[in-house]
């Protein structure tokens, strides 16, 4: 049996690496917040070990002290593709002072091994970094403080950058659940041009990625700060998927194309420069993850 922390886990991603490493028979430690909605945890919080954090490190040090051999896993963010001027506390917050807290505690509490979370987004018209917005700029900074405590404290660190997911359950009001909405509402959907090309990864694709990095770091055949993605190699349009979507699931979604502009900085090509974690594919194709998602 081995020990995880993991922050996030109440998300759609994280709440799976839960389940996945909770059916492996491991002690689960997770990292909230009093607001923290637990809904996707629900069948399985009798089996994990919560610790509500409220911002004192020193609390969070002294809990992470019995857990010296745990393997980190940091999925916690707050996303916001385009953000308000009040908004910028909160991205500071969650996406680097948490962050930055976290590690502190493992220097202290003598956790030596990080599995960080990034964003194909850090990659702007696959530069090797240019951020599409504020979000993805505190995802790079953050990633320059994990370097200091691995020089400095030999936290040893891997990061898994990421593009679109998505599967069954997922309750983020992503895409795939917009057009489900709008199809049962009969109502129209104002999109853009639709020519921005997308990479989907299926959720038990996602959290197999994320098992495969924990053998390998344990393992110490990485962990000096390396980068990969867990990337699909699939690109479809967005008006393809849309296509594909009223195919696989039967529904009729009215989208009026050209309605919307497309953002500031769009992402018309998701970044194609990324190293692949090694041993690691996506073995769900677009049109199966779908059929699995809405059938």
């Amino acid at each position: 049996m081995n020990t995880y922390i993991i922050t996030g886990a109440t998300g759609y991603i994280g709440s799976n690496i839960v389940r996945s490493l909770i059916n492996e028979g491991n002690d689960i430690h997770i990292i909230v917040r009093n607001t923290s909605n637990m809904s996707l945890l629900d069948d399985v919080k009798l089996n994990i070990n919560i610790f509500i954090f409220n911002g004192d490190i020193e609390s969070l040090i002294e809990y992470f002290k019995p857990l010296k051999d745990a393997i980190v896993i940091h999925l916690a963010s707050l996303f916001i593709a385009e953000h308000k001027k009040e908004q910028i506390d909160g991205l500071i917050d969650s996406n680097i002072k948490f962050g930055a807290q976290l590690l502190e505690a493992m220097k202290e509490a003598d956790i030596k091994y990080l599995i960080n979370t990034g964003t194909s987004w850090q990659h702007y018209k696959n530069s090797t970094y240019s951020p599409v917005c504020l979000y993805a700029a505190t995802k790079e900074a953050f990633e320059k403080i994990i370097t200091y405590y691995y020089e400095v404290h030999g936290i040893k660190n891997v990061t898994l950058e990421l593009f679109d997911s998505y599967g069954p359950g997922d309750n983020r009001p992503k895409l795939l659940n917009l057009l489900t909405t709008y199809s049962e509402k009969n109502i129209k959907l104002n999109m853009s041009y639709g020519e921005q090309m997308l990479d989907l990864v299926y959720i038990d694709d996602i959290v197999n990625g994320y098992l495969l990095t924990i053998n390998m770091i344990k393992e110490g055949l990485i962990g000096k700060g390396e980068k990969f993605v867990l990337s699909s190699g699939y690109r479809i349009s967005l008006k393809e998927l849309v296509e594909l979507y009223r195919k696989i699931t039967n529904r009729f979604v009215m989208v009026e194309w050209g309605a919307r502009p497309y953002r500031n900085r769009e992402v018309m090509i998701p970044w194609e420069n990324g190293t692949i974690l090694p041993n690691w594919k996506a073995n769900v194709s677009l049109v199966e993850g779908l059929i699995r998602t809405f059938k």
